[in-house]
């Protein structure tokens, strides 16, 4: 582990997670990039499959959520899609391989995090999305509340 990630430990015994993927999140931040490239390596170097997720949550507006837009939906996946494609790019070229799976999905970015990675090795999340704070939300519920061991990277 480099200086510029901090786990988090709950276990279960290594060999129960031995074959688990390991799951990132991704939000097209420097963390998130950080986060990916960081996991690639771990998931290269132990032989694990990767997991890259997207999670986005439908805007609230003045506190109430929005009643369901179907193009919104559509728009915000699309978004989703693009934004994964980018961050995977960046991280791989053209030369992605074929275990690194991707997910996009909708709801609370955390709690899709935690969701997907129930059964996973370990997740790993950058420090802070597009926030100003010295760890986002997202990871620190991830932190807290994740199944496997968590590793924040500080991009």
């Amino acid at each position: 582990m480099t200086s510029s990630a901090a786990a988090v430990a709950r276990t279960d015994g290594p060999s129960a997670r031995a074959e688990r993927p390991i799951v990132v999140g991704i939000d097209g931040s420097p963390g998130s990039v950080a986060a990916l490239r960081w996991a690639a390596s771990e998931a290269r170097a132990h032989g694990r499959p990767l997991t890259a997720v997207v999670a986005y949550d439908v805007p609230a507006y003045y506190g109430y959520p929005l009643a369901p837009v179907p193009e919104l939906d559509d728009a915000q996946r699309v978004g989703g899609e693009a934004c994964l494609d980018k961050v995977l790019a960046d991280v791989y070229g053209d030369k992605r391989p074929p275990e690194v799976r991707r997910e996009v999905q909708q709801g609370n970015p955390a709690r899709v995090l935690i969701d997907i990675a129930e059964d996973a090795s370990l997740l790993v999340v950058g420090a802070r999305g597009h926030g100003h704070f010295l760890l986002g939300s997202v990871s620190d519920r991830c932190m807290h509340h994740a199944a496997c061991p968590v590793v924040v990277v500080r991009g």
